[in-house]
């Protein structure tokens, strides 16, 4: 997953449907890494696919277990700072809306239960207490 950051401290999330917690969510741009592929690249280029901005740069941000008692399945965030819009419409199925959140605000979305997912927390809490 990207924490993608414009200047304004503004992050990049997308408003999806996760069916198996049948929810309406926020959270960051994130997904699979291809055979072979590094893993920054793949997470730049699942950032362009699900949103149409494309991240000017990526940096790791931070590595995480999300279930250490019961898997061994080590979750990587990267941070990019500024993103352009390529002018390409992402995936229908990947989002209903892609929105540029303050950090602040993302971390009261988080109070409220808006943004539940384990990666978006992390980041979300990492950027602040780096001052990002």
């Amino acid at each position: 997953m990207t924490l993608v950051l414009n200047e304004n401290r503004e992050a990049l999330l997308m408003y999806r449907h996760r069916f198996i917690i049948d929810k309406w969510v926020w959270e960051l741009p994130g997904g699979y890494v291809d055979d072979a592929e590094d893993v920054a690249a793949a997470a730049a280029r699942e950032v362009e696919e699900e949103t149409g901005w494309r991240p000017r740069s990526m940096e790791h941000l931070v590595t995480y277990q999300p279930a250490v008692g019961s898997l061994d399945h080590p979750q990587e965030i990267y941070i990019a700072r500024g993103a352009d819009l390529t002018g390409r419409l992402p995936d229908i199925n990947e989002a209903e809306a892609i929105r540029w959140i303050s950090l602040h605000e993302a971390a009261a979305m988080i109070d409220r239960g808006e943004i539940i997912g384990a990666a978006t927390v992390v980041a979300i809490y990492r950027a602040l207490s780096l001052g990002a």
